[in-house]
């Protein structure tokens, strides 16, 4: 299947893709917020309308940077290129600004499951942060000329949702032990900042790199 990347490919995004899951966001603020507000459902609900979201990201960031692929690749070396500064600079925030994990900043009264679905919708597809990621981070894994990156694109979007909805619905499940433990240790989620900044900075460097060389 022309679609799925080769195994080195998929096994560095699926590194990224982990430690991305598990570095506390707006996301993970919000479906834990509503998992101890008002139950498991909720929490799962708003897992559910992330997901939704990403969906959505990733369609449009296939279908977007294809098109722009096929109009010119110098557009597209250019959109990798500028993608390898964002990611830099999402290393250095997450460096100096650390994680954003604050249960206090969503709480709100009880809302209908259906609600809850379209707020966790909401709050991801109207991230800014999520938009530029998944426009400059994607592209980082198909190359200039591959006539399935389109489908590559799809693939790898789709696969990052499949990926980490167990893992927020685990986050879920256990969500007071998860939301104690984040709160009160400071070094692991430091942790996950460095981690995240390092994959980041990695993809980046090496992109800039081959880009030099060549």
């Amino acid at each position: 299947m022309t679609f799925i990347p080769d195994l080195a490919t998929l096994a560095a995004f699926s590194a990224a893709a982990l430690v991305l899951t598990l570095t506390p966001g707006p996301d993970m603020t919000l479906f834990m917020a509503k998992t101890l507000t008002q139950g498991r459902a909720a929490g799962l609900v708003a897992v559910l309308g992330a997901g939704a979201g990403l969906v959505v990201h990733t369609v449009l960031a296939a279908v977007g940077v294809s098109a722009l692929l096929s109009a010119s690749e110098v557009a597209f070396l250019v959109l990798k290129i500028v993608g390898a500064g964002y990611l830099i600079w999402l290393a250095f925030q997450a460096i100096r600004h650390g994680s954003s994990f604050s249960l206090e900043a969503v709480e709100a009264p009880r809302q209908p499951m259906h609600r809850v679905w379209l707020q966790a919708l909401g709050v991801n597809i109207l991230n800014p942060k999520i938009v530029l990621f998944f426009v400059t981070f994607l592209p980082q894994f198909v190359q200039v000329g591959d006539p399935n990156a389109v489908g590559k694109l799809l693939f790898l979007g789709f696969y990052f949702v499949v990926l980490g909805m167990p893992i927020c619905a685990l986050m879920v499940v256990g969500a007071s032990a998860f939301a104690r433990f984040l709160k009160s240790s400071p070094r692991i989620m430091r942790g996950f900042d460095w981690a995240f900044a390092g994959i980041m900075g990695t993809f980046a460097l090496k992109l800039l790199v081959a880009k030099a060389n060549g």
